[in-house]
């Protein structure tokens, strides 16, 4: 366990803005950042972090927390392992306590993976750089491909030696369970034995956002016949290849910095461009590229840039991938090497100011790209034409802006030399061919053909007149905000004379609020608000500030997830307003008068509540003395609450 001191000193170091910018593209919106949301698809950004309140928060999907919660939702981690990566990000030593045994056993599977992949992957660079073997076969293979040695060591390559048992005996000796080393795909279970998956290979870890490896990619080295030169990981807990990018741990920082990705295909490509300075490369690792691999880099980036090497057969067969990341709304360019050439080989055999003249020089729109290409082949054919009018029109249809659409459209025409409204009554019926698919596939799928006797009619959720989960919210953003502002209440007392006399004190907001509960005896119905107000009044009781990093970095997920989604505002202030002498009255302007109406706002619907119950109980007995005390009781609470409603300027009826 995780010592109380390094948890705080985690969290004190660890800026949400920078945790968050690791993984999302932020843009700076006054006080605050902006992105896209990485939890659910958004074109319009709603994501928004809050550098001063320590908190990030989504109005679209509502998913909030702070630094070590963003880290827990979005790499799926245990608060511990957010914790580490935390420490490891900022450089902090973690101290933990000794386990105990059966707290030893509870370590998360995923967990044991990732140690694992670790562990086996310094064993493999240890096998690279200092094994006879690793240096002859493995090194020098690497240094053939002029590889530096910083930069082998960067990518964290190794070698697995020709032998169909050595990393896995190694891995068992250590500790390891055989079935952590089959489920990450490292070894192959033959009943009686384990072997190594990549014996005889080059090995390049595999790393996701955070930079934990989630799988391997190895290379064979010998000549053997009917074996795959290239061997990945299988899939596993860890290892999704549909929704990983090699090199993104590497890149994700440059393609912001650049507003570019490049995207290639190999493990060498994005080493070679990355020794030749250019480290916003990505590889698809060979895959089909998949939506989930576009809208990992669309975190970072709308601009994508592809790289092809001379191959026009393998470009064709990638216009489906393209197509899917025109769909996304990002902006796609093509980057076509000479005959021979593959951005490795490309980045080796030139300076990196030669290559990044090159590709700035040949970086052409994808759409301008695929016309020219295509219609070099219709050259007197009509209805090869006619194709390759459709499947242009098709690649356009997919991009959502209607605007840039148009622009395409009138584009292309000129190209091809064709009207420009025929392209666009062509585009037009696509459009509405696949709206009319969607709607049906849609239909077909949520609202599925019943049999008319088993139809039930399902009445709408009626809204409980009495529900005080809006009030509680209110009341504690208030105790959260501004709990440790004084204000000057208004109260009447009787004097010694037994006559009634205003007068004015000063008291905490924090104080103010739990004295009125605490009079009326009233406990939140919402048990994460009960949970937050029970904290406060410790801080009450003990009359010192509010810490509010304690509820913002509470142990407790669930508080930590209504205090940032309590303390968040889509809303900013422009400094306009106060440069033009424009003066907006806020809600702090007069805090007495706002938190008393919610006070009695929350009365009333707790009244109201009892009033029903009583009148139920008084239907429901015959008994004449227990009728005329519930009579009395309901009376009161009647007279109450009109004095509520009068307070509020609401109507009321006796």
């Amino acid at each position: 366990m995780i010592k109380k001191d390094t948890i705080q000193t985690i969290i004190e170091t660890a800026r949400v803005e920078e945790v968050v910018g690791d993984f999302v593209s932020l843009k700076r919106r006054g006080v605050n950042y902006i992105g896209l949301c990485p939890f659910h698809n958004e074109k319009t950004p709603s994501f928004t972090v809050s550098p001063s309140k320590g908190i990030y928060k989504c109005f679209g999907c509502g998913k909030a927390g702070n630094s070590v919660n963003f880290v827990m939702e979005h790499e799926h981690y245990s608060y511990p392992e957010a914790l580490k990566y935390l420490a490891d990000k900022y450089g902090i030593e973690v101290e933990e306590e000794q386990r105990s045994e059966e707290q030893q056993k509870q370590i998360d599977e995923r967990e044991s993976m990732f140690a694992l992949n670790s562990f086996i992957s310094k064993y493999f660079q240890q096998s690279l750089f200092e094994s006879d073997e690793g240096q002859s076969v493995g090194l020098s293979y690497l240094k053939e491909r002029s590889f530096l040695e910083s930069t082998i060591k960067k990518f964290q390559l190794g070698y697995a030696f020709n032998q169909w048992e050595a990393y896995s005996e190694y891995a068992l000796k250590n500790g390891y369970p055989k079935e952590v080393l089959v489920s990450t795909g490292l070894s192959i279970d033959k009943g009686d034995r384990l072997i190594d998956r990549f014996k005889g290979r080059v090995i390049f870890p595999i790393h996701n956002l955070t930079g934990k490896i989630i799988g391997f990619g190895g290379r064979i080295l010998s000549s053997e016949k009917n074996t795959a030169k290239y061997l990945n990981s299988p899939e596993s807990d860890i290892y999704n290849k549909s929704k990983s990018l090699y090199g993104i741990f590497f890149a994700r920082n440059e393609i912001v910095k650049k507003d570019s990705c490049f995207l290639v295909e190999g493990y060498t490509d994005v080493i070679s461009m990355h020794q030749a300075g250019i480290e916003n490369v990505v590889a698809s690792s060979g895959t089909s590229l998949t939506v989930d691999q576009i809208k990992l880099i669309k975190r970072y980036t709308p601009n994508i840039t592809i790289l092809y090497d001379g191959d026009t057969a393998g470009i064709k067969a990638s216009f489906r991938g393209i197509d899917l990341i025109l769909a996304q709304g990002m902006n796609v360019k093509i980057v076509l090497f000479p005959d021979g050439e593959d951005p490795d080989s490309y980045a080796r055999s030139h300076t990196s100011t030669e290559m990044e003249r090159f590709l700035s020089d040949e970086a052409a729109d994808f759409i301008t790209f695929k016309t020219r290409l295509l219609l070099q082949e219709t050259k007197g054919d009509p209805v090869a034409k006619a194709a390759l009018i459709n499947e242009i029109v098709e690649s356009i249809s997919q991009i959502p802006d209607p605007i840039i659409r148009t622009v395409y459209i009138k584009e292309c025409g000129a190209v091809m030399d064709l009207p420009e409204q025929t392209l666009m009554n062509a585009l037009n019926r696509l459009i509405r061919e696949r709206y009319k698919k969607q709607r049906n596939d849609y239909v077909a799928e949520e609202i599925p053909v019943q049999e008319e006797e088993r139809f039930e009619h399902v009445k709408p959720k009626e809204l409980d007149p009495y529900d005080t989960e809006e009030h509680e919210s209110q009341l504690t953003r208030f105790m959260l905000l501004y709990g440790n502002e004084v204000i000057q209440v208004n109260e009447k007392i009787l004097d010694e004379a037994d006559q009634v006399q205003d007068v004015e004190r000063e008291i905490s907001v924090m104080e103010y609020i739990v004295e009125n509960l605490d009079e009326d005896d009233i406990e939140f119905a919402v048990p994460v608000l009960q949970k937050i107000l029970s904290h406060v009044k410790g801080f009450a009781a003990q009359h010192i500030a509010i810490d509010l990093s304690e509820f913002i970095n509470h142990t407790d997920r669930e508080v930590a997830e209504a205090t940032a989604n309590l303390l968040a505002t889509p809303y900013e202030l422009s400094e306009n307003w106060q440069k033009n002498q424009i003066y907006v009255k806020l809600e702090s302007d007069d805090l007495q008068q706002s938190i008393m109406a919610v006070l009695l706002s929350l009365r009333s619907k707790i009244i109201g509540k009892e009033m029903k119950k009583i009148l139920d109980q008084m239907k429901a007995t015959n008994d004449l003395s227990e009728s005329e005390v519930l009579q009395n009781r309901y009376t009161f609470l009647k007279k109450v609450s009109a004095d509520i409603d009068r307070e509020l300027n609401r109507p009321f009826n006796y």
